[in-house]
């Protein structure tokens, strides 16, 4: 039976939920609104299938060589309307042509993000996108397994962890398995987003989300809701409250400050990226529309690569220059130690005031910080001149 002593150590990626033959685990929200297993143990018969596909029980090591390429979708509606530079339609577009399914994370009627499939090109739009809050994986891992089975390609697209508990699920290797990540900088709470739609809502009904609209800029994008009274919010992203919180870790799952996934080898074929700081890397690839930087990790992703450059601008890369300006490639977010006031005061203060607050007492503290280490430098080196 599996146990979570530690909250780090789960990453509510519903491996677990999926393979148990009785049903007996459910997944529940904490307090701070992220998914637990939670047992029956009365229905358990001790299989110890759940700790068998728990990817932070059995982590894999990759060793492999990938290939860094920058580029983006030569089709511009699909790229706009994309949150970088559209590669992932293309990637699933060539999954659906030959009959197969893609699986990814979508709003649901109520604009909280879940996992589901689609096999037709006329729905990926629901895919398509960034979407600031973690998804849940549902019966996700289940179906992929029944389409693979049945002799379908399957696409799936996730954050690292999620692929992990996939494969670490499938318990073997699928020839029609692609399997498609993100570089990711952790993934916030359902309830802080749900708290967040009712402070911008203010009793209206959303009608849609876009967390990085690209009509201000693909590098200055913008958080859009809109709403069905034909009214919207728009706010430039490190101008908003929401995207600012996010960046500085206030919200983030435990998990995403130990992540074990954020590396240059992954267990996926292909990593979708922004290409962050391609105006001083590869400045032939700047519009401002948006760009992706893409990491080739296997075989099978040299070969979607192949069949998808005719519809690309695309330049191979130097990957450690490549993901200087994105070290969620590489590196966990860093725990801020403001999270626990965060979640004490965010359902009492008006967001908008507790996210400025907080960010003004974090600058104010490192100021103290840094005229302390000063002044204890300036200290030392005038009782070095005076005991000399």
């Amino acid at each position: 039976m599996i146990k979570i002593v530690r909250k780090e150590e789960c990453t509510g990626c519903h491996g677990c939920y999926n393979v148990c033959p009785k049903k007996c685990i459910d997944m529940n929200f904490d307090e701070d609104g992220f998914l637990y297993p939670s047992i029956d143990s009365s229905k358990c018969v001790g299989c110890g299938l759940c700790e068998k596909v728990c990817p932070i029980i059995h982590t894999v090591e990759v060793e492999n060589e990938p290939i860094a390429i920058g580029c983006y979708n030569k089709d511009e509606k699909i790229r706009m309307e994309s949150s970088s530079g559209g590669i992932f339609t293309l990637i699933s577009e060539l999954v659906i042509q030959s009959g197969g399914v893609v699986f990814g994370a979508e709003f649901d009627k109520n604009y909280n993000v879940r996992h589901s499939y689609v096999d037709n090109i006329q729905d990926l739009h629901k895919f398509r996108g960034s979407k600031y809050v973690q998804s849940t994986i549902g019966n996700s891992y289940y179906n992929v397994k029944q389409f693979l089975e049945q002799g379908r390609k399957v696409l799936f697209s996730g954050t690292p962890c999620q692929i992990a508990g996939l494969k670490r699920y499938l318990q073997k290797d699928y020839d029609n398995l692609i399997c498609q990540d993100i570089v990711c900088h952790g993934v916030p709470s359902t309830y802080v987003w749900e708290h967040y739609k009712k402070f911008i809502a203010n009793g209206r009904r959303i009608s849609g989300v876009k967390f990085r609209d690209k009509s201000t800029g693909w590098k200055t994008y913008s958080l859009q809701i809109a709403f069905d009274d034909g009214s919207s919010y728009k706010d430039i992203g490190n101008e908003n409250s929401y995207i600012k919180g996010f960046v500085r870790d206030f919200y983030l799952r435990p998990s995403c400050y130990e992540c074990k996934y954020k590396t240059l080898h992954r267990e996926s074929d292909i990593t979708l990226a922004d290409f962050w700081g391609i105006e001083a890397n590869e400045p032939e690839l700047d519009d401002n529309r948006g760009t992706s930087l893409i990491f080739i990790n296997s075989e099978s992703g040299k070969s979607i690569f192949e069949d998808i450059k005719k519809n690309i601008i695309f330049k191979i890369v130097d990957i450690e220059k490549a993901v200087a300006f994105n070290p969620s490639a590489f590196k966990g977010a860093l725990y801020n130690k403001k999270r626990s006031n965060f979640y004490k005061k965010y359902e009492k203060i008006e967001f908008d005031l507790l996210i400025n607050k907080l960010i003004r007492e974090s600058f104010k503290n490192k100021m103290i910080s840094y005229f302390i280490n000063e002044k204890l430098v300036i200290k030392r080196q005038l009782s070095k001149i005076i005991f000399k």
